[in-house]
């Protein structure tokens, strides 16, 4: 089996506040990775890499400025030449975007930021068995209503319907969550977010005060992802 190329779409907007890249690559180690930050147009050849990971941003996919365009159209181009895609909360949504239409994202009738937990509805090799699970949480709009004809929707929660979802070739495999980010970083993402977002504020408060559980998905997610090959 070939080593997997990965190529780690970067779309942070405060990219000395939230730093998805080194969030990811911590748990990618011995792998060859690439980054590409996004907002600034820097994109790969889909050709080049045999895996596409796409980040969480503080940008809203509803409100989507010139660079998001080009981004779609790679999701498009590298799902067409048989590569291997995941999103992360942007990303999830952006994929939702790029393969199912603009129908299939919205915003969430509330957000969930946090640790929250998460009902697995479906075993798969990158969540493992049906059960409930805790994870990191942020984020304001949502993936839904995804044809099952297409998708399959792999892990829920009350406010979120399709928290995780694949395609149905395997191929593709969003996750609204942010398993990658671990306690230390989340606070500190959390407590810089309530300075930069004032409107909404009281909700990184309230998640600052509450406790931290995390089932450690992000070994399973990117053990699994790395595994998948033609």
């Amino acid at each position: 089996m070939p080593e997997p190329r990965i190529a780690i779409i970067d779309n942070a907007i405060y990219p000395d506040i939230y730093k998805p890249v080194t969030h990811w690559s911590a748990f990618m180690a011995g792998t060859d990775w690439t980054s590409f930050y996004a907002p600034d147009g820097h994109l790969p050849d889909p050709d080049d890499f045999s895996h596409f990971l796409f980040t969480g941003s503080e940008a809203s996919i509803l409100e989507r400025e010139a660079w998001v365009t080009p981004e779609v159209e790679l999701a498009r181009a590298a799902y067409d030449r048989g590569k291997y895609l995941l999103g992360s909360c942007y990303g999830h949504q952006l994929l939702a975007l790029a393969l199912a239409g603009p129908d299939h994202i919205g915003r969430a009738p509330e957000p969930e930021i946090g640790w929250i937990a998460v009902e697995i509805l479906a075993e798969s090799p990158l969540l493992g068995p049906p059960r409930r699970a805790f994870t990191f949480s942020v984020h304001f709009d949502e993936v839904r209503n995804l044809p099952d004809s297409s998708f399959v929707v792999l892990a829920s929660t009350v406010i979120c319907p399709v928290q995780a979802f694949r395609s149905r070739d395997g191929r593709v495999w969003g996750f609204q969550i942010h398993p990658e980010i671990q306690e230390p970083e989340a606070r500190r993402l959390l407590a810089d977010f309530k300075d930069v977002f004032q409107s909404v504020r009281i909700l990184y408060e309230k998640a600052l005060a509450s406790p931290a559980r995390d089932s450690g998905l992000i070994h399973q997610i990117v053990d699994g992802f790395l595994k998948l090959s033609a």
